[in-house]
């Protein structure tokens, strides 16, 4: 049996190593039907504004797909490192379910990623089209079986055990478990937000400093016109969401909402746990939304409290509150900046609003931050269980020494820290460059003027 130590080590570094993996797709798979898009505009009507923004956005959706690739390679030797009793008992499903998402998004995106990457002038526009909408399948296709081994994670169905592994008996059950149907819409529109908003806010900057307007007039646009659709939509399915795992995962409502006891039927702004006394120490709170939120709307029914749960299968209070907020009101932040996005695009202001343009510029990380809330919310709302109520985390670790364990968290932690540090200098030096001007081979020439002060 591992120690604690060890066990708490390994969590850590998972945590770590995930959330650093999912801050990039989270903007490429919305960037590459973005980038396909804009080029296939640009093929039908020939405006050589598209093909800026697509070449522009290239750049930056190119780098991240790298970093995106190889965090994700990491947790896959994670796998079999730390979490080798893991691997173990559900590597005859999981270990189908990644392998499929190598044989086809992996395959169909190593395909055409060069054509997407460098074919722009060098092969035919509608081969360089179609090449764009095959990244944008791949990506798709990636989200797609990740999100189903993960669902199967939160609700196991359609398997047998046998003999400590988990076999499965109904593979359609598996790949399309319950959670999968609630959690799928959800991420996918998250991702899609995710890189909205990125867009939108760094299209925001350069109508700050008033360069590249019409770029960025064209690119904020777009990316307040989709978030003006998506993310109404989102609320609804997130809330959706959390009503399905709340039911399947009580212990995770139960945490997220921070109540111990079920004799409170506010909603909790704010929490300062004591999970060894059972009580919170500190908790700010808004008479009756709880209820309400919960569907009662008398406003008179309790919240369901921790102390409900035993105490051996308890979430942390702490993970799962914030992580739940840190998604909630962030969404709230978004949908309020869309609506005023729509109010300044009816009259007719919405490119010459000043604080609403800073306001973008600081809401860029918005969608990466509300993703990574709700995975901590997600995976630490499910412990301790790493596969809900069949493995708990504590069995699943492997017989590691302390030293290596922390080395390879320090390891880890310090490639990871220079890795991040890279990504986000070359978009601020990517942006700082801002797009080509437009060349003679794509339609009339453009002066700087034209380009970086209209």
């Amino acid at each position: 049996m591992p120690t604690p130590a060890v066990v708490e080590i390994s969590r850590w570094q998972f945590a770590i190593t995930a959330v650093f993996h999912m801050s990039f797709p989270a903007l490429t798979v919305g960037l590459s039907l973005f980038l396909s898009v804009m080029y296939t505009v640009y093929v039908r009507t020939e405006n050589p504004l598209y093909l800026q923004i697509f070449r522009f956005w290239k750049k930056i959706f190119a780098v991240g797909f790298g970093l995106g690739v190889v965090a994700g390679t990491v947790m896959t030797f994670e796998f079999g490192l730390n979490w080798g009793s893991y691997a173990h008992a559900v590597g005859p499903i999981l270990g189908v379910t990644i392998g499929m998402e190598v044989i086809t998004a992996f395959f169909l995106e190593a395909g055409f990623i060069g054509i997407l990457l460098y074919g722009d002038g060098r092969v035919r526009p509608r081969t360089m089209a179609f090449a764009c909408w095959m990244i944008v399948v791949g990506t798709l296709l990636s989200t797609t079986w990740i999100l189903s081994a993960n669902s199967w994670m939160q609700d196991p169905v359609g398997f047998t055990e046998v003999k400590g592994q988990f076999w499965a008996s109904d593979w359609w059950h598996v790949l399309f478990n319950p959670a999968f149907s609630y959690r799928y819409p959800h991420i996918l529109l998250a991702v899609l937000i995710s890189a909205c908003w990125f867009i939108g806010g760094i299209a925001a900057w350069y109508l700050v400093k008033q360069r590249a307007l019409p770029f960025a007039r064209r690119t904020l646009s777009i990316a307040l016109g989709v978030l003006a659709i998506l993310m109404p939509v989102q609320l609804y399915v997130g809330d959706a969401t959390a009503a399905f795992m709340g039911a399947h995962q009580p212990a995770k409502l139960q945490a997220f909402e921070g109540n111990w006891k079920t004799d409170n039927n506010g909603y909790n702004l704010l929490v300062v746990p004591n999970t060894d006394k059972g009580e919170n120490e500190l908790h700010v709170e808004i008479p009756h939304l709880g209820a309400v939120i919960g569907k009662d709307l008398t406003g008179k029914a309790n919240v369901p409290g921790l102390l409900q749960t035993p105490k051996d299968d308890r979430p942390n209070m702490w993970s799962a509150f914030y992580g739940f907020r840190a998604m909630y009101f962030t969404a709230l932040a978004m949908f309020a900046m869309a609506f005023a996005g729509v109010v300044l695009r009816l009259r007719g202001r919405l490119y010459t609003a000043r604080r609403f343009h800073r306001l973008m510029v600081w809401m860029a990380p918005a969608g990466v931050i509300a993703i990574s809330g709700g995975w901590i919310t997600a995976e630490t709302g499910r412990q301790p269980w790493v596969v809900y109520g069949l493995i708990r985390t504590s069995d699943a670790v492997s017989h590691l020494s302390l030293g290596a364990a922390i080395a390879s968290l320090i390891g880890f932690v310090g490639v990871y820290a220079l890795l991040l540090g890279l990504w986000i200098r070359y978009i601020v030096r990517t942006v700082r460059t801002g797009p080509e001007y437009l060349v003679a081979d794509v339609g009339p020439i453009v002066n700087r003027s034209e380009v970086n002060h209209a």
